[in-house]
């Protein structure tokens, strides 16, 4: 249970991040600096008091329901982001550097946990369009009216960006995840909660918190086939702003072995819409 201290601390430092809408971040050689000088402007941390002249020290659980505090509150994200449409656009960087745009839009439904969620993912590329379903911890695609078997990378990239979250961390309880501290330390001029989360199937993702503004800066994983060498991903989130009295980042990249390979820009995100379950049902025949 969180002491009272850390609580109102939280709850403070929310109060602050839904009055002060973030800002978008232009080159990606400023990201440290700007992560830097929003966190020095954010002091939301669960700072290590003392009693009787020692040193209080957190635990995962402590840290982790700050930062649900922070995100929105429990019950807050549950009844808010229940459903929700998010309209953006993701570019893709090849190995030889060259680049492909596309634009997408997300419709949701939340369940239980991550496996019951339902989400359709339609994205509009320069030469084709198509969609990615997932519900009942199964994904499908879905193209010209006909239903496909996405291929192997589409699907593994689609199911790890829904498990190696920040929803993922925000609801781990529900998901039966267990949650580490690994401990604090210092990166990019910042101060750091390092926490691992290992969700029942035993998949594994390190976050790198702030101590200050108890945002996900970012987080780490490793996949690759059984067998080969596994390729280290690292998923940074930038640009937070107040969607709804929650807070969400409107920038995310995503590197593989240390190279950028996918930005996503959110354009508009609205929770409480009304999805039709139909648009997840895969067609007959």
């Amino acid at each position: 249970m969180l002491r009272p201290t850390v609580a109102l601390l939280a709850l403070a430092a929310l109060l602050v991040l839904l009055a002060s809408p973030g800002r978008t971040v232009a080159q990606d050689k400023k990201d440290a600096k700007q992560e830097s000088k929003q966190e020095n402007k954010q002091d939301a941390k669960p700072a290590e008091s003392k009693q009787n002249g020692k040193d209080v020290k957190y635990t995962a659980e402590q840290v982790v329901e700050s930062v649900i505090l922070i995100y929105g509150t429990r019950p807050g994200l549950e009844q808010i982001r229940r459903n929700g449409i998010e309209h953006g656009r993701i570019t893709r960087t090849n190995t030889e550097g060259a680049t492909e745009e596309s634009e997408y839009e997300r419709r949701f439904v939340r369940g239980e946990n991550l496996e019951k969620d339902k989400i359709r993912l339609d994205q509009k590329l320069p030469t084709m369009e198509y969609s990615l379903i997932y519900g009942e911890g199964k994904l499908w695609g879905l193209i010209n009216g006909a239903a496909f078997t996405p291929r192997q990378d589409a699907a593994a990239s689609f199911i790890s960006q829904h498990h190696h979250s920040i929803d993922s961390l925000l609801r781990y309880k529900e998901c039966g995840s267990t949650v580490t501290l690994v401990g604090k330390e210092q990166q990019k001029g910042l101060d750091l909660f390092v926490l691992d989360l290992t969700d029942k199937e035993k998949r594994k993702t390190r976050f790198y918190i702030s101590a200050r503004s108890l945002r996900v800066l970012w987080l780490e994983y490793e996949e690759g086939n059984p067998g080969g060498v596994p390729v280290k991903y690292t998923r940074k989130f930038l640009d937070y702003r107040a969607v709804q009295q929650t807070l969400v980042p409107y920038r995310t990249v995503l590197l593989e072995d240390g190279r950028q390979s996918q930005e996503s820009r959110v354009l508009t995100i609205t929770y409480g819409v009304k999805v039709s379950d139909s648009i997840f049902q895969r067609p007959e025949g």
